[in-house]
């Protein structure tokens, strides 16, 4: 397995990124995108009974029981500010609760999903590179930015044309722009005390063509 330099340190922010082996998809379905956020809302909590797979095959009436006993017990063990599904890679923005909380989330949200996308599409072996990167976020300013690359993911990728953004489903930033949550599971005050709900939008849209170009001409660099 391989091993990680730098620690990743309870109560520090950290952009999380993997993609799939060699940039294989591995969402190609909206069922596809609906058990990898499935999985997200319950691994983000500590001491989970069962597996994910278990707890799908127990009763609907059970499995929200048990859902409203992880939220009522309150022991996460991230904290998510910010998350971009994308064809053949995710985003996070993570905020480590418990030690060693971020790789056993993602260990468990990875391992999880592999196993139901293998049985779906009859392969074998791993699904992402073996080891997630990640990059501590120092500064309440780098937090700003890398919640906007985040959230401006799908436009800068040709997904969705720019003023469709807010309509790509699979991010947490429609939780940042209207009242009601979209996803329960993001946290999103640490944020918006910067920032009004008008002005974060027009701080994501105000960087939207320029972070194009930039990925456009990326290519050209070393970087």
């Amino acid at each position: 397995m391989p091993y990680r330099k730098t620690a990743i340190v309870s109560g520090e922010v950290y952009h999380i990124f993997n993609r799939g082996i060699a940039g294989a998809p591995i969402f190609s379905t909206t069922k596809d995108f609906l058990r990898f956020l499935d999985l997200i809302n319950y691994y983000r909590f500590r001491d989970t009974p069962v597996s994910f797979s278990q707890f799908k095959k127990i009763k609907k009436e059970d499995r929200e029981k048990i859902l409203s006993n992880l939220v009522k017990e309150n022991n996460p063990q991230i904290e998510i500010l910010a998350f971009c599904l994308m064809d053949n890679h995710f985003h996070f923005l993570l905020k480590q609760i418990l030690d060693k909380g971020i790789a056993k989330f993602v260990s468990n949200l990875q391992n999880g999903y592999a196993k139901y996308f293998n049985v779906k599409t009859e392969r074998y072996g791993p699904l992402f590179q073996p080891m997630f990167k990640s990059v501590r976020v120092v500064k309440n300013e780098q937090l700003l930015h890398v919640s906007r690359y985040i959230h401006l993911n799908p436009s800068t990728g040709y997904l969705v044309e720019i003023k469709d953004l807010e309509e790509y489903p699979w991010t947490s930033l429609s939780s940042y722009l209207k009242e009601n949550l979209e996803y329960p599971f993001v946290s999103t005050e640490f944020i918006l005390e910067f920032m009004s709900r008008k002005k974060y939008k027009e701080f994501i849209y105000d960087q939207a063509e320029y972070q194009r170009e930039l990925a456009n001409i990326r290519h050209l660099t070393f970087e």
